[in-house]
């Protein structure tokens, strides 16, 4: 017993580490795109690109609106959105249907400053990724206004369920809020980082692997990718992207199997924190949570049909970066390159 206690300092100091490295790769991500987003909010960039997507928003029954609502959320997240939606509710009468469609794009197309760098430092490129969440989100939502429309279904109209105080936030609250969050995620990653050994060392990682092996393998995501597809789709490419990046660099997952990895949790992931936000704004779980995964399978499906045409050149040059993907040996690539030059 004493010496359990005695190696208790080094433990703890392991799992400091560890979760430390997984955290720091992150952090690098996501604390100058917080900066960067907070001057985007201040300087109206997100109203300005509100305005640019009104358009857009007639394609799938919203009314024009609800273009800034989408474009702080793929800015910012969702509070920003959820918040801006909470003041136009006041004057916009929304169909169950339409906050459906609405919910649906700001669950596939959110964060994307954040989220985009992640993707990338895993391996995909952010121009690919971008246009594949972006473009998902317009497809579905244009996909599902039509069926709604085709059904007159959801017309029925909708309930906002939360009413959240809006009002002016000083540069100290704000920097305040934000350090508390970091700090949060960290104590997070500390718990997932631990709580991932467990799933391994009780054989619940492995069960999970057999349960969702058929599916995936049938989509093209081999075996070695269900671990960071369950991370993403379960908690999220913004918690889970410290994991993501770390196992996807290990060079035991094929890069092809990565990429549709990372598309499959970038158009359905953390489906139960963000779908519970999500029905706060009163949609129906059908269209932006059944319908959105049977969407998010069918694009993995196709995808991995269309690109198995690409040679593995053209897929690195345009969708995913080769140089990420660490290949066990003594050498790297860039370690020959010094070795040479210094031998001449």
């Amino acid at each position: 017993m004493i010496n359990k206690f005695q190696q208790l300092p080094t433990i703890l100091s392991n799992i400091f580490k560890e979760s430390l490295s997984v955290a720091l790769p992150l952090y690098r991500i996501i604390i100058p795109m917080i900066i960067v987003v907070k001057i985007l909010k201040e300087i109206g960039a997100i109203e300005i690109l509100g305005q640019w997507m009104a358009p857009l928003m007639g394609l799938m029954g919203l009314p024009g609106s609800m273009g800034l609502v989408w474009a702080a959320t793929l800015v910012a997240g969702f509070y920003p959105g959820i918040f801006i939606f909470a003041d136009l509710a006041a004057t916009e009468m929304l169909t169950v249907g339409q906050v459906t469609i609405l919910s649906s794009l700001m669950l596939i197309a959110h964060s994307l400053p954040i989220e985009l760098q992640i993707a990338g430092k895993a391996g995909s490129r952010w121009l690919s990724m971008g246009i594949i969440r972006v473009g998902g989100a317009l497809l579905y939502g244009i996909i599902l206004n039509q069926i709604l429309l085709w059904g007159n279904w959801l017309s029925e109209g909708s309930i906002l369920l939360w009413h959240p105080e809006t009002g002016p936030v000083s540069l100290l609250s704000w920097a305040s809020e934000q350090t508390v969050g970091l700090a949060i995620m960290f104590v997070i990653l500390v718990f997932l980082v631990q709580f991932m050994k467990l799933l391994d060392l009780i054989g619940l990682t492995k069960f999970l692997q057999r349960i969702l092996h058929p599916l995936l393998r049938n989509l093209g995501i081999g075996k070695e990718a269900t671990n960071i597809t369950i991370i993403g789709i379960t908690l999220g490419i913004a918690y889970g992207g410290g994991l993501i990046i770390r196992e996807s660099r290990t060079g035991t997952i094929p890069p092809r199997d990565i990429f549709f990895a990372l598309v499959l949790m970038g158009l359905f992931h953390s489906f139960v924190e963000d779908t519970l936000l999500l029905m706060l704004l009163g949609g129906s779980l059908w269209g932006y949570f059944v319908g959105r995964w049977i969407f998010a399978l069918l694009v993995v499906w196709l995808l991995v049909r269309i690109l198995s045409l690409l040679s593995d050149q053209q897929f690195h040059r345009y969708f995913f970066k080769a140089k990420t993907v660490t290949q066990p040996g003594p050498l790297d690539y860039e370690s020959t390159k010094d070795a040479k030059r210094l031998a001449g």
